[in-house]
């Protein structure tokens, strides 16, 4: 277990390098990273041991930096993280990643469309799931997440300070819902999390 994680953490520090140096060459979205911060990780991995989730839904895998925190999480839990991507090129260095971590046991990668993911997905499915892809489409996909998502589950959203205005309207709509408790945390690019009601 200590090696694994002594790996973990050499990758992880290697990502974190390759996300900014890569993300300071390229303008055009498709060909950045976009990682989410080390702090950030280490809030979604505290928040699954929290939760106790082992049933986790990320959208939005990139090279895999986030699904290292939240397989990492859950693998103690004996659970396992599903991650969808649309890009071939980060699906595969993802793959990748996933592999040399010792991780890809624990982890379900999808090259797929969120959208279809989530209308596919049981009443319930996740108990945690993680947005952090197109921040124009979560309006449309609320519907299937709010049913996807399992009573008493967590949805944590990235970049809700650093581009709050694109998904305000989504947020806003989630705080106005009864069943659900949220807060915005300043860590990172900012995080919504909202809990369901059990």
């Amino acid at each position: 277990m200590t090696i694994q994680k002594d790996a973990v953490e050499i990758l992880l520090a290697e990502l974190e390098a390759f996300g900014i140096a890569n993300d300071a060459l390229h303008t055009e979205r498709g060909q950045r990273m976009l990682n989410i911060t080390r702090d950030t990780g280490e809030l979604l991995a505290v928040l699954v041991q929290a939760r106790s989730a082992r049933r986790i839904l990320e959208i939005g895998t990139s090279n895999g930096y986030s699904t290292l925190w939240l397989a990492r999480a859950v693998q103690a839990l004996q659970g396992a993280v599903v991650t969808v991507e649309r890009a071939q090129d980060k699906f595969d260095m993802a793959q990748a990643n996933f592999a040399r971590a010792c991780l890809q046991d624990v982890i379900e990668q999808r090259l797929a469309d969120a959208g279809q993911v989530l209308q596919d997905s049981r009443d319930g499915a996740h108990d945690f799931i993680f947005l952090d892809s197109a921040r124009s489409q979560y309006g449309a996909w609320w519907p299937q997440l709010d049913r996807a998502l399992a009573d008493g589950g967590v949805l944590v959203v990235d970049n809700a300070t650093s581009h709050y205005a694109e998904m305000a309207d989504f947020i806003d709509g989630i705080r106005g819902d009864a069943r659900y408790t949220s807060c915005l945390v300043p860590v990172g690019k900012g995080e919504f999390i909202a809990v369901k009601s059990a």
